[in-house]
């Protein structure tokens, strides 16, 4: 019979943090659900609360790090959406979303549009078949009515503009 394997440590997590953060920013919910079966939950926090003081680990650079890679391909209430559903404060993801060289919601709007359609909606059900595709990556409705007002406006019109 073999022993049960040793509890971890608190080196144990975090190394296994590290490892982690090595290949990606993690918001501090992430990781904590990610070390939570690994150890006991005082542990995890303490690893994580000395990680935050280290500057390894970093909700703002995580915030950051998301809306610059993601934030091209969805709409504010997407964005806003997911990173509280990864555990981030409201005004943290309002401020990065202020702060990021993001083109303006319309034109990323008509972005995402072109990618997935290459015409205008013919009829009322394709109109709101293109409407639900935006409406479903987080763009508002008066946004996506005025791109696809557009369209009809401009059938001959490049796109993206």
């Amino acid at each position: 019979m073999s022993d049960p394997a040793p509890p971890p440590t608190a080196k144990d997590l975090r190394q296994k943090a590290i490892r982690l953060l090595a290949r990606r920013e993690y918001s501090r919910q992430e990781l904590a659900r990610k070390l939570s079966s690994l150890g006991p939950t005082e542990l995890v926090e303490i690893v994580l609360n000395e990680l935050e003081q280290r500057g390894l680990q970093s909700d703002a650079r995580f915030v950051e790090s998301w809306v610059r890679s993601h934030g091209a391909r969805f709409g504010a209430a997407k964005v806003r959406q997911t990173l509280r559903g990864k555990g981030l404060a409201g005004e943290l993801v309002d401020a990065q979303l202020a702060l990021a060289d993001l083109p303006d919601e319309t034109s990323r709007a008509r972005e995402v549009w072109a990618k997935k359609f290459s015409a205008a909606p013919a009829d009322g059900r394709e109109w709101a078949r293109q409407a639900r595709f935006l409406q479903s990556r987080g763009f508002a409705t008066d946004v996506i009515r005025r791109v696809l007002k557009d369209l009809d406006n401009n059938e001959d019109a490049a796109w993206p503009a």
